[in-house]
């Protein structure tokens, strides 16, 4: 059977390791490394679907198992022909198994060798999530690339906790593997461990002998100190297939990008540059800019001179303000075309920069004008 979901790999950076490559899904190729903006429930927020791939130019956006599950329900989806047609997006799409979002309910769930018994967030209503349904759900929202479900650490646990998690989410990987029933969507498996160095091992080992068309590292990015994350980033990266997507989870600020992508991963996502839009905030080439802040009143220059973006081409940063003071709608939705684009536009670059050997001393250069302490 040919896999839905393969990996092309086009250059290697001689002085950092780090792979440019070609996703090959159902719904169009994603150059890699990429950054996969995310769209909870069937949509990034505040943006339509023209506006993702005319002004952010995104390749593949992420959808939440979980909160499609709950509504509208991924029957409903089914019915209308699946996820790609009800929200009129026609390139890839990821989903993600609902794993994460279950387990940050804390008390409100209870994990079991079957799968997790949880109260709806919406209405406190006791649902449950397993391996099978997951999978089941994410057939029917039609996802590209599915994720196996898995458990992910808080941090920190202990060695006996994670190792148990971790045997567990490997034991639920097969479970997926073993529901799956459609052949035009590819299934990631997850490596999990949290920051024991022995348990990634072993959990990335006994996954690559399920033979999934893509990999991903789960549960770092947690809390945890960047030494932490980077660490555990290094250690974990060589241990996945080389011939395979590698997908980091949950991580969306420019250095933590970077770094990703030094280490030889391919794909990551976050809620980031959406979430910090509607608080007031932007992502530019030269740090942080927090809009809503006194001293833009009258700064008539664009957000970033430096981006490329319809936000920083055509509107100011007073007025901008102006429209997140009043609480006008366009305000919110003109920062998060820019920070969005604002990350599909640095990983433009640095899949330039991998092609040139020059990723670290991008990297260096990076930092010294954002302001970060490599």
């Amino acid at each position: 059977m040919t896999q839905p979901i393969t990996y092309e790999l086009l250059h290697v950076d001689k002085n950092s390791g780090a792979r440019r490559g070609v996703i090959h899904t159902p719904h169009g190729d994603i150059q890699t490394p990429v950054f996969m903006p995310v769209g909870t429930q069937g949509t990034v927020k505040a943006m339509t679907t023209d506006e993702l791939k005319d002004m952010v130019h995104a390749q593949i956006i992420l959808a939440n198992t979980y909160h499609l599950f709950l509504r509208p329900g991924h029957k409903l989806i089914k019915e209308a022909g699946g996820l790609h047609k009800f929200m009129n997006w026609d390139r890839a799409i990821l989903t993600d198994s609902g794993g994460f979002q279950v387990f940050s309910l804390g008390a409100l769930r209870k994990i079991t060798e079957e799968g997790v018994e949880f109260r709806s967030h919406l209405d406190g209503s006791k649902q449950f999530i397993s391996p099978e349904v997951s999978i089941e759900i994410q057939e029917a929202l039609g996802s590209d690339i599915m994720m196996a479900f898995d458990e992910c650490c808080p941090y920190p646990s202990s060695y006996e906790y994670t190792k148990k998690s971790m045997e567990r989410t490997t034991r639920w990987a097969a479970r997926c593997k073993e529901a799956q029933t459609t052949e035009n969507q590819g299934l990631f498996g997850i490596i999990q461990g949290g920051f024991f160095e022995d348990l990634r091992r072993i959990s990335a080992n006994d996954l690559k002998q399920m033979d999934f068309p893509g990999y991903a590292i789960g549960g770092i990015s947690v809390g945890e100190p960047k030494e932490e994350f980077l660490k555990m980033l290094r250690f974990t990266t060589p241990l996945m297939p080389e011939n395979k997507p590698r997908y980091l989870m949950g991580v969306g600020t420019p250095d933590y990008l970077i770094e990703a992508a030094i280490s030889g991963i391919d794909m990551c996502d976050c809620v980031l540059p959406t979430r910090i839009a509607r608080h007031g905030t932007a992502m530019t080439s030269h740090g942080k800019l927090v809009v809503r802040n006194a001293t833009y009143e009258r700064d008539f220059t664009p957000i970033d001179d430096e981006c490329d973006c319809y936000t920083c081409k055509n509107y100011t940063r007073a007025y901008i303000r102006h429209l997140l003071n009043a609480k006008e709608i366009l305000g919110v939705r003109l920062l998060s075309i820019h920070n969005l684009r604002f990350l599909t536009k640095l990983m433009e670059s640095v899949r330039i920069e991998i092609e040139r050997d020059n990723l670290l001393n991008f990297r260096d250069e990076f930092y010294k004008k954002y302001g970060y302490i490599k």
